[in-house]
């Protein structure tokens, strides 16, 4: 356990951060699977719709270094081409 108020203070900001960012990560799998059950169903607007919120939960974990910016593209990308495909087949 830390000794000095500044490890102390530094434990507990960094027992703040792992909560938000299990939180965050926790709603863009959430969101992730919301698309992915739409197009399953074969819900093409709903599926666009939850996309587009997963896409702005992605990008914006990216860009705060949750998740790799790299990890965020690579899931928008597969989704968009399951979306895609879903579609293809459909038409």
């Amino acid at each position: 356990m830390p000794t000095t108020s500044s490890a102390k203070k530094r434990h507990r900001q960094s027992l703040e951060k792992r909560a938000v960012n299990r939180a965050t990560k926790s709603s863009i799998k959430t969101q992730v699977r919301k698309v992915r059950d739409a197009i399953t169903a074969g819900d093409h607007a709903q599926a666009d719709a939850e996309f587009r919120v997963a896409a702005k939960k992605l990008d914006r974990a990216g860009a705060k270094r949750v998740i790799h910016p790299n990890a965020a593209a690579r899931t928008k990308s597969r989704l968009q081409h399951l979306m895609k495909v879903a579609k293809e087949k459909k038409a």
